[in-house]
């Protein structure tokens, strides 16, 4: 039987994409029996006399999944963050590269409005960059301009199943506009009494850009640690959990246990401090994390 990922899920239909042609699926009943819910970036088998016809019979294993927006098998996640209007936070960077390595999805930190950095905070944004860097994230920066940021994007989208998230209101729709103009996405003013975009995407579809295929969705409306428990957040701290291979205690959570090597490390200069305070504000918030029953 054909192969193909699903592109679409629309009205109960799901199109699915084989080779150069698109066939519009239904799902079997025995998904709605057994509550499961094909998802665009499925891998699916299916079964069709005709392209408008056809119907899912069995949907791969997934190596990941978002609830919101509702997609499956994601290589990478863009995260766009402007360095102004509205100010880069790390602490907004730091919670979205958790959620992002919980998920095992490669990330991409592209900083936008670099040129409208006032001189005085040059140095800074510069250090910022540089930290991130050197933790092994690959980091594009840009100017205002999002021609630049695209021409930048291109090379790392191809081949691969992308989804956009970041700060709301810093362009990710203008971002992907400028990348695909047949999107045509609507893009809302930054409200200034919020000082962030109002959301503007609605269903979720996976969009041709060169040889790979972009969410036209921004990712992550809900930025909460639900399922990720106390014992997991180093692994997304690429530098306090390799760090954290030399403490003296197995389990080390890194916060009040004796002879830490990630709290050494921290004293020294060798992981950054903000770092290592998201990373405690993080774990009370899980710990705090009322059960789910």
């Amino acid at each position: 039987m054909p192969e193909g990922k699903i592109i679409k899920a629309l009205s109960g239909f799901y199109y699915v994409l084989d080779g150069e042609q698109v066939v519009q699926c239904r799902g079997r009943g025995v998904f709605r029996k057994n509550k499961v819910t094909p998802l665009v970036g499925d891998s699916v088998v299916y079964q069709a006399e005709k392209i408008t016809d056809g119907y899912i019979m069995d949907i791969k294993e997934r190596k990941n999944e978002l609830l919101r927006p509702p997609i499956a098998n994601i290589d990478q996640a863009i995260l766009v963050f402007s360095a102004v209007e509205p100010d880069f936070s790390t602490a907004l960077l730091d919670r979205f590269l958790v959620l992002i390595e919980d998920n095992e999805i490669d990330p991409v930190i592209c900083i936008s409005k670099m040129d409208l950095v006032p001189e005085s905070s040059r140095n800074e944004m510069d250090q910022y960059v540089k930290d991130y860097m050197d933790i092994g994230y690959t980091v594009l920066t840009t100017s205002s301009v999002t021609t630049e940021g695209t021409e930048q994007l291109l090379p790392f989208l191809d081949e691969k199943v992308s989804v956009f998230a970041g700060q709301s209101g810093v362009g990710k729709s203008s971002l992907l506009n400028a990348i695909n103009p047949e999107l045509e996405l609507k893009t809302n003013d930054i409200s200034s009494h919020l000082g962030r975009g109002k959301h503007t995407t609605r269903h979720v579809e996976l969009i041709h850009v060169g040889t790979g295929l972009v969410a036209d969705t921004p990712g992550f409306s809900s930025l909460e640690f639900l399922e990720l428990e106390a014992d997991r957040l180093s692994y997304c701290f690429p530098e306090i959990y390799k760090t954290g291979q030399q403490c003296k205690f197995r389990g080390c959570l890194h916060d009040r246990e004796p002879k830490c090597a990630v709290k050494g490390a921290v004293d020294k200069g060798d992981i950054r401090k903000y770092r290592y305070d998201h990373y405690l504000q993080f774990l009370e918030e899980i710990k705090d994390r009322k059960p789910r029953y």
